[in-house]
């Protein structure tokens, strides 16, 4: 019998691989797991990703493109009259409130990139297309960087410490980051 021709097999294999690691974490990302979740042979995941770092690869793309086009839907929908900080700290606040096992399976592909020197570039693009979207909402590129770094930084500590979310304090923060200083009053000294 010859080969069937399944030219969508190839994303059909990302898909599962970004469900497994999904579902399972990193550690259980396999050939054999993607082969079944994709409903396709074993051999099948092997000629397309020769290495599990190449599937890991694909499935953090393919992660990454979700997450960024979710951020740029939002960018585009913030109101310009409306107060970035204030628009910030409510995004923010859906997050991390929301879904909380995707929030932790993209810190778990954004730090697993410190042992996966492959997953570094991604992890970097990931990172500057998310502060290229929020330069529309921030004074400059700089500012931009820092309130994406501000942004990880609060949902590691909601995430690794189990503490609340403080959409006040959030929105302080990014007013501060921002140029202003994070009070309606004077400012503080």
């Amino acid at each position: 019998m010859g080969r069937r021709y399944d030219p969508e097999r190839r994303q059909r294999i990302i898909d599962a691989a970004a469900a497994v690691v999904r579902e399972r974490g990193i550690a259980g990302l396999g050939h054999r797991a993607v082969a079944a979740a994709a409903d396709v042979p074993l051999g099948s995941t092997t000629y397309h990703f020769a290495t599990l770092d190449d599937l890991l690869i694909a499935a953090l793309r393919q992660i990454n493109a979700e997450w960024l086009a979710e951020v740029e839907r939002w960018v585009e929908g913030v109101d310009p009259a409306a107060p970035p900080a204030d628009e910030l700290a409510r995004w923010l606040e859906e997050q991390i409130t929301g879904d909380r096992a995707r929030l932790e399976l993209e810190y778990e592909l954004y730090f697993a990139a410190l042992r996966h020197e492959g997953l570094r570039p991604l992890a970097a693009e990931c990172l500057d297309e998310m502060a290229r979207m929020l330069a529309r909402l921030v004074p400059d590129a700089a500012t931009a960087r820092a309130v994406v770094a501000l942004i990880d930084g609060l949902t590691l500590q909601v995430l690794l410490a189990d503490r609340p979310y403080d959409r006040e304090d959030t929105r302080a923060a990014l007013a501060r980051i921002m140029g202003g200083d994070g009070d309606d009053g004077p400012t503080a000294r």
